[in-house]
């Protein structure tokens, strides 16, 4: 009767078992799995997505950092570019200053040429109108005393030394006598003495 009972419980249960099995319970188990296996592939699929997020943003900041070095290179290039224009305004400006410097000198310079040379021009005006009136008038003062004292003067001589030739009737004397060891009228009566007085 035991065995009986002990075997009826079993039938009990595995009926039990079998009509838990052919309930609805088992379609909550599957909706459970399937549920669990679709939150298990979400969250595989949202872990893609985020590494390639992260890979993406890794990316974007390896990006924007290297366009930041470059960004800073080409201020540092053109900040070393507007000092080497700066440089080079400060050495032209210099360099017209000090053009516009010598240009003014130069300017000062031909002027003072320019009044020199009509300096000079008045001068030589002025020496040719003395030379027209009295260069005639020397020779011809040179003419007379060659005629009363037959004397022929050289010029090409040192100033302190009189040299010529005497030209008289016979006989044509030369003249040389050194100014600086005689007198006044011991020359002049030496030259005096030269002149006939046979008129």
């Amino acid at each position: 009767m035991a065995q009986g009972h002990k075997f009826q419980d079993l039938e009990e249960t595995g009926e039990v078992l079998v009509a838990f099995i052919n309930s609805s319970q088992l379609e909550k188990l599957k909706r459970v799995k399937d549920e669990h296996q679709a939150l298990f592939n979400q969250h595989v699929e949202t872990k893609k997505i985020v590494r390639q997020i992260l890979k993406d943003v890794a990316q974007i900041e390896e990006t924007t950092g290297q366009r930041l070095l470059d960004m800073e290179e080409a201020k540092k290039q053109r900040e070393d570019e507007l000092s080497n224009v700066e440089e080079h305004l400060r050495q032209c400006t210099a360099k017209s200053q000090m053009t516009d410097s010598e240009l003014q000198f130069l300017q000062r310079e031909l002027e003072s040429w320019r009044n020199s040379e009509h300096e000079l021009q008045t001068l030589q005006n002025e020496v040719d109108e003395d030379t027209t009136e009295v260069i005639p008038s020397a020779v011809y003062v040179a003419q007379v005393y060659y005629v009363i004292s037959k004397i022929k003067w050289e010029y090409d001589t040192q100033p302190n030394v009189l040299k010529g030739v005497h030209y008289g009737a016979d006989l044509a004397t030369p003249i040389s006598i050194d100014t600086s060891q005689r007198s006044r009228s011991d020359v002049s009566d030496q030259l005096w003495s030269f002149v006939s007085t046979e008129w």
